[in-house]
């Protein structure tokens, strides 16, 4: 039983390292990418994708969303339900790709914009091989073979991130990022069809479908009701004031996105395989649970910390000043990402408990009183900045509601959670106003910035040791186990090739 139990810990740490190497690989990437971008690019060509965006998100929830994930979570999976699921979604993509391309004279008019018709139906396009990929990314989860999703989502970001480059250089403009985004797709997909040895039957159970549709569908429902209402700050932003001032917030939310995705993206695609297995046993998701939130909060915290305190002369050194117009969303984006740990950690146990239900009970809460705070900050300020700051009261009060099913489920209610926070959340607060005051030295930008990160990570770790806080032994403890592995495994291999 012991053995058992170190067997899967090991390939839940195995899993969770690859898982992390793959978003940190992929978005280093995409990010140099995105730089070289963001260079020749102007702000109204990112708030043009960013329009686009909207329509395409809310597609993809209806093609991804839901049955992939009822795909992960069930424990009785057959070949049948994977072709299944995958017919099914391939016949959603067609579909909503068809009322796309037909709407697109109506999109481009209502933002006035005859440029968007062309790029939407063309952009719209991801959603044929993403029904694909979706199924290929839940055989994967289930399997827990995230060194082979490492090796192909590398190797697709390498290549959509040439293509971008080269159509950038060329003259395509805004062209470019559709490129790279239709490039980054196909890509994954082939890759992905030499490792997952799986194909489509030709096989479509509608009884079966139905079945995992009614867990997956409450989830579809419920990320639907997330990406409409995400996206309707872009839409108020895009129709009120414009594609510039839209690409300013869209860059600014970037960002933080991008770099909190690969730490908490990172650990939640690996906690809900590894909860789903033990949905049943409280005390297990409980512990499992708990340190997935201890140990992401220890990271994140101060990671958006300090992103929020050299945002000023990162941008102005890694955009130029045109983009300095996104600092003050960048910011703002910075606190809602830092609680992120706590909403993902309690709905992925949700999600492994089966409970979809409660989960979709809870986006129609949180959405209800975040819309209002929308339409407040929308139709009463007349600046886009106020959008985001009723965001950040709202993620706040959202860490509440989270957490309140599972102080039932899992006698682990927001106190607690709290209570397992607040060590990184002080020692974060610590670390930012040291890298803060630094702004105040009289130096070039290049030198501040260097100074700011190099004092954020000393002070940072140097306050985890004064305060010995647990979360930071044990990442140490698993650094150091890892390496040994890493280490033994090489001696091994230079023993064999000697032999």
């Amino acid at each position: 039983m012991k053995e058992s139990q170190q067997s899967e810990k090991s390939v839940v740490i195995k899993s969770l390292v690859f898982k992390f190497f793959e978003r940190i690989g992929y978005n280093g990437i995409a990010f140099i990418v995105n730089l070289v971008l963001a260079r020749k690019l102007d702000r109204a060509d990112y708030g043009l994708i960013a329009m686009l965006t909207i329509f395409i998100s809310v597609s993809q929830v209806f093609v991804q969303s839901g049955l992939n994930t009822a795909l992960i979570q069930r424990k009785d999976i057959t070949e049948k339900d994977y072709s299944s699921v995958f017919h099914v979604s391939m016949i959603i993509a067609v579909l909503l790709y068809i009322i796309l391309f037909i709407s697109a004279p109506l999109i481009a008019l209502l933002f006035d914009m005859p440029k968007l018709k062309s790029l939407l139906r063309v952009l719209a396009l991801v959603l044929i091989p993403g029904a694909f990929n979706s199924i290929q990314n839940a055989r994967i989860a289930r399997e827990m073979r995230f060194k082979e999703l490492m090796l192909c989502t590398l190797g697709s970001v390498i290549i959509s991130g040439t293509v971008g480059i080269i159509m950038v250089y060329t003259g395509f403009g805004v062209w470019s990022l559709v490129g790279q985004q239709l490039a980054s797709r196909l890509a994954i997909c082939v890759l992905l069809l030499t490792i997952v040895k799986w194909r489509p039957k030709f096989v479509l159970e509608w009884d079966r479908a139905e079945e995992l549709f009614t867990f997956g569908g409450k989830l579809m429902f419920s990320s639907l009701i997330d990406v409409i209402f995400r996206e309707m700050q872009s839409f108020f932003i895009g129709i009120k004031y414009n594609s510039d001032t839209l690409g300013s917030y869209t860059r600014g939310k970037q960002f933080p996105d991008i770099i909190i995705n690969n730490v908490n993206g990172s650990i939640q695609s690996v906690m809900l395989p590894a909860l789903s297995k033990h949905n049943g046993d409280s005390e297990k998701v409980k512990s499992m649970m708990r340190r997935s939130i201890v140990t992401s909060s220890f990271l994140i915290f101060p990671i958006c910390m300090g992103l929020a305190m050299i945002s000023q002369p990162m941008i102005h050194l890694v955009l130029t000043d045109k983009w300095l117009p996104c600092v003050p969303y960048l910011r703002a984006y910075c606190f809602v990402y830092a609680f992120w740990p706590i909403h993902t950690a309690n709905l992925q146990a949700l999600n492994a408990q089966g409970r979809s239900d409660m989960f979709l009970k809870l986006e129609v809460i949180k959405k209800t009183y975040g819309l209002i705070a929308l339409l407040i900050t929308v139709f009463c300020f007349h600046t886009p900045l106020a959008i985001v700051l009723g965001q950040c009261f709202t993620t706040v009060l959202s860490c509440f509601v989270n957490a309140s099913p599972n102080k039932i489920l899992l006698n682990y209610g927001y106190f607690e959670q709290m209570h397992d926070i607040l060590p990184s959340l002080g020692i974060s607060v610590l670390m930012g106003a040291a890298v803060y005051s630094i702004t105040f030295l009289k130096i070039s930008s290049p030198l501040m910035l260097l100074l700011q990160i190099v004092t954020g990570i000393t002070v940072y770790f140097l306050l985890a040791k004064l305060f010995r806080l647990e979360c930071f032994t044990y990442i140490l403890n698993m650094c150091k186990k890892i390496w040994k592995k890493i280490k033994g495994a090489n001696t091994d291999e230079s023993v064999n090739t000697k032999e």
